[in-house]
């Protein structure tokens, strides 16, 4: 069998857009994610709210019709100082499932970690890459 990656165009799939997460309270999910984390609040329709992750949307939304009906994916957002972050969405009332850790050590870096909920039981993370010297 040929290489499929070797003789088809590429169209821009590595690109990504959007990703939707499941929202059973809308006016409660676009409270936290636009009060308490800040991201930037994009636009609301009747049943779904958008926010810019730094170029790719966040969804939040009843779950898709064909969609079983749980927490999605969990999004994990790069942050320079994890300790920071950490201590600013704590004080903010951002329910925690562990403190900041170290998940792995790589050759150049070393990748940290603190696991939080999102008001509708969606799991989210802050990461950090800290480079070595």
């Amino acid at each position: 069998m040929a290489d499929a990656t070797a003789t088809e165009p590429t169209f821009g799939l590595a690109a990504l857009g959007q990703i939707a997460l499941t929202a059973h309270d809308l006016d409660r999910a676009t409270a936290f994610y636009r009060d308490v984390l800040r991201l930037p609040f994009l636009f609301r329709v009747p049943n779904l709210a958008f926010f810019d992750c730094a170029g790719v949307r966040l969804m939040l939304g009843p779950p898709e019709p064909a969609a079983p009906n749980h927490p999605g994916s969990t999004l994990y957002f790069r942050v320079n100082d994890l300790d920071a972050a950490y201590a600013i969405l704590d004080d903010r009332g951002v329910p925690f499932t562990d403190r900041p850790h170290l998940v792995a050590e790589m050759p150049d870096h070393a990748l940290w970690m603190a696991f939080f909920t999102d008001t509708e039981g969606n799991t989210l993370a802050l990461m950090s890459e800290v480079r070595q010297p």
